[in-house]
């Protein structure tokens, strides 16, 4: 792959661990396709930095739980970008804090369709392309977990803890699947990141509350662990696959 362009695509990459991924890989020469569900303003706003510093960026909106939101945003960076060498699934959502006793269907759905089947088919078409059995030149995909998954966020939400647990499982699967068709498949675990993503549970300032039972004291940043996701793309990650990266300030 060393010859060849790189184009990634990274879901939810209107804000935190998202954004900085397609910032750092423009910088590492990276065409980026900037997929996003609601926030146009401020993907439109990552990719015009990255026209500015010289890179080549599109943003699509898109619901990754759709299928035909994704096979449109795939379509498009067949178009305008070229084929897929590389894919970050960061797209994810959690809900208002909450037992598991008091979740609703409706909850339950919307979490595991976004962070789960999403992944899933962002991955399948990215692997269509990138397969050497489909006559692609492989590739690298990143699944974006959580720490969550590891520890289970009782009393605060199980529901994502146990859709990132899903994650992991995908993760070893798929990479073992394709391995032999030049492509590589690894994940990141982040766990207390300084992004909105806090707020969406209903806690904007749960680091706060937390990190005192974190051992290096601090939350961590969206940059942190975009450098640990570029790491498991490059070619120095050659030898990695099924693996996973902890980001969680040891968690």
């Amino acid at each position: 792959m060393s010859n060849t362009k790189k184009v990634l695509v990274v879901t939810g990459g209107s804000r935190g661990i998202g954004a900085a991924t397609a910032l750092l890989a423009a910088e590492q020469g990276y065409d980026i396709a900037i997929a996003f569900r609601r926030r146009e303003a401020e993907a439109e706003a990552v990719a015009e930095t990255i026209r500015r510093q010289g890179g080549r960026c599109i943003a699509v909106r898109g619901d990754v739980s759709q299928e035909r939101d994704v096979l449109r945003l795939f379509a498009a960076v067949d178009e305008d970008l070229g084929t897929v060498t590389a894919l970050v699934n960061n797209a994810g959502i959690l809900e208002t804090q909450q037992r598991v006793e008091k979740m609703s269907l409706e909850r339950l759905q919307r979490v595991f369709a976004t962070n789960i089947i999403g992944p899933f088919l962002c991955a399948r078409e990215a692997v269509q392309r990138m397969s050497t059995r489909h006559g692609g030149g492989g590739g690298a995909i990143v699944n974006v977990s959580s720490a969550a998954a590891r520890l289970g966020s009782p009393g605060e939400y199980v529901d994502y803890a146990a859709s990132k647990g899903a994650v992991d499982t995908f993760t070893v699967g798929l990479a073992q699947e394709v391995a032999a068709e030049g492509i590589r498949v690894n994940a990141v675990r982040p766990g207390f990141i300084q992004t909105e993503i806090h707020a969406d549970g209903g806690e904007p300032n749960r680091i706060d509350r937390v990190k005192g039972g974190i051992p290096l004291r601090r939350g961590g940043q969206p940059e942190e662990v975009a450098r640990a996701i570029l790491w498991l793309l490059s070619e120095e990650a050659s030898y990695s696959t099924g693996a996973f990266i902890d980001v969680a300030g040891g968690r």
